[in-house]
């Protein structure tokens, strides 16, 4: 049995229920049509996806497959729009995309999120980041056009914050970090070329690859980070000129790369000619002990191209961030963010200024601290007391996710269909390989629920898997 006829199967299948169903039925989820049809999640949303193609079915992420609302001529008005003709000019959709979606979807009405990649609004710092835009936005100057690399006072922030050899006109801000980072992989690599990832990586990451037609190679990672011999070797069988990682608290493993490898790392990276993208997202989200620096402080020669949101640390609604590159990299960054947006809106820049130099922001920050400790602990705690076996071996020193091992045999992307019926909503952990993964997997985030949910919230995914 191979996976182009079960394919066919499912297809034929989903055509033959959506041609007795009227527009909005809900259909099989994905768990149900693996078992009837005896193929892989993989294939069953490879064909899920090319009925959405057809535009006879529709899928509405975080609540399943319905039947589509189409066109029929003996119903439509005459003279009401026929858009078919776009599915054939607009081709294959990029690689990437459906997970995008899936992952920044809102949970439904009465939902627990166990997923997302913001705090959730109760820990958002909102009236200092409502006082900064006032007072933004009654400065006339603030809605002037300024340097399209950013304020001079906010670029010299982030070079202080960031603690290494970067310098203030180093600096570019951007409109956050999955913009630096599309910026970044286009200005320093051409379609076809080789990036280098940790495995597991960033979602987003992978995504923006694709997207600008790179080829993603992964490189194996533990708890102490990506392995260096790993990564000499990969650059060496490669090619690959450009190397994307999060030393600290990864998403979405929550790794940060051990102190006994940082110079390994670098020295793989210079000994190749190439770039290291360090992607900082998690600096304000230190939970345990101090953060180590970036990898960027040791960067004598330019090889770190380095990127800081204040998204993650702030609300999603401040998408403020900055790339940091020195020589032609540098150069080549400023010109690909001229053609992006030409330069980020002032009053969001000044309100960033006013809010990270305000007294506000340390106190924030310190807040915050102590509520993901609080967050990660009850999660920690409701998964011993429900789901032992799903308790991490490594529990992550920071950022907003644990990564938890499901028993062999779980498909991952089926448990997750399984728990959002539940009433929990959670991410596999598929989706974040640039290859074949290695075990089942499933992110589970602790910023995005109070803690007097964890219990519930792993009880309900207790059901699921059970």
């Amino acid at each position: 049995m191979n996976d182009g006829n079960a394919a066919d199967r499912v297809i034929q299948d989903l055509l033959r229920l959506v041609a007795a169903a009227t527009p909005g039925t809900r259909l099989p989820p994905v768990r149900e049509l693996t078992a009837r049809h005896g193929a892989s999640p993989v294939t069953v949303a490879e064909a899920v996806r090319h009925l959405v193609a057809r535009g006879l079915i529709e899928a509405r992420p975080g609540r399943g497959t319905f039947v589509a609302a189409r066109p029929d001529d003996r119903h439509t008005p005459e003279g009401a729009p026929d858009l078919a003709w776009q599915t054939v000019a607009l081709g294959a959709r990029r690689p990437g995309e459906d997970e995008m979606q899936a992952l920044l979807a809102l949970p439904r009405p009465g939902a627990i999120a166990l997923t997302g990649g913001y705090l959730d609004a109760q820990l958002q710092p909102a009236a200092a980041l409502g006082a900064a835009l006032a007072r933004a936005a009654r400065q006339p100057a603030t809605w002037q056009r300024g340097p399209v690399e950013g304020r001079e006072d906010l670029r010299a922030w982030f070079a202080r914050a960031a603690g290494t050899q970067l310098r203030t006109d180093d600096m570019i801000i951007c409109s956050g970090g999955q913009a630096a980072l599309s910026t970044t992989l286009r200005a320093l690599a051409t379609p076809g070329d080789t990036l280098l990832v940790e495995s597991p990586t960033y979602l987003g990451a992978l995504a923006a690859a694709r997207a600008n037609g790179l080829r993603v190679v992964p490189v194996p990672a533990d708890p102490d980070g990506v392995r260096p011999d790993q990564l000499a070797a990969a650059f060496a069988r490669t090619g690959a000129r450009l190397f994307y990682c999060q030393p600290l608290h990864a998403n979405p493993t929550g790794a940060t790369l051990a102190a006994h490898r940082r110079a390994a790392v670098m020295a793989a990276v210079r000994d190749a000619g190439a770039f290291l993208i360090e992607d900082d997202y998690a600096r304000d989200l230190t939970i345990d002990g101090e953060a180590p620096p970036p990898l960027a402080a040791d960067d004598v020669n330019g090889h770190v191209v380095y990127l800081r949101s204040l998204t993650k640390s702030a609300a999603p609604g401040l998408r403020v961030a900055a790339l940091g590159a020195r020589g032609p990299a540098g150069a080549r960054l400023r010109a690909a963010r001229l053609l992006d947006d030409l330069f980020v809106a002032g009053p969001l820049q000044q309100a960033t200024v006013e809010l990270v130099t305000a007294p506000a922001w340390p106190r924030h920050l310190r807040t915050l601290r102590t509520a993901l400790r609080a967050r990660r602990d009850a999660l920690l705690a409701a998964l011993r007391r429900h789901l032992p076996e799903l308790v991490p071996t490594t529990v992550p020193g920071g950022g907003l996710h644990l990564w938890v091992t499901l028993p062999d045999g779980t498909v991952d992307v089926a448990l997750a269909d399984a728990a959002a019926t539940e009433g929990v909503v959670v991410f596999p952990g598929r989706p974040w390989y640039a290859a074949e993964p290695p075990a089942p997997h499933l992110r589970l985030t602790y910023a995005a629920a109070p803690p007097d949910q964890m219990d519930e919230a792993v009880r309900r995914l207790a059901t699921a898997i059970r």
